[in-house]
């Protein structure tokens, strides 16, 4: 399957998501990244919508380990095709987002996670 790379401004969204206190995702994500991650990932994933619901009585804990978790699938997919690092991780989502928040960490986390993503789509779309 091709994947469209639209080579999203990870640090624009991420920026965006901070300020709005992720309401930005809510809108975004069921507009075809949700099934791209997907389809990426090779399983369903749990709707953004229910993690951030989720996250309301868990201080927005629960959406930031849903996404800490698609991170690091994201970085076993990049180095099992070879791609070269610096890739999106687990460590990497949760650390930028809670450490970094005065920093705009958040964007950070969000700009490496859209750029791995995008580095294994097109990978993916070579055959490699």
């Amino acid at each position: 399957m091709k994947h469209a790379h639209t080579g999203r401004p990870g640090f624009l969204l991420g920026f965006i998501d901070f300020f709005t206190a992720g309401l930005f995702f809510l809108i975004y994500m069921p507009t075809g990244l949700q099934a791209e991650l997907e389809s990426v990932l090779g399983h369903r994933l749990m709707p953004y919508w229910k993690a951030y619901l989720l996250g309301i009585p868990t201080l927005f804990i629960y959406p930031l380990i849903w996404m800490a978790r698609i991170s690091e699938e994201l970085r076993h997919k990049a180095l099992a095709l070879g791609l070269p690092g610096p890739h999106t991780s687990w460590r990497h989502m949760v650390l930028w987002n809670l450490l970094g928040l005065p920093l705009m960490g958040p964007a950070v986390a969000t700009h490496r996670f859209f750029r791995t993503l995008d580095a294994v789509e097109r990978a993916s779309d070579r055959g490699a």
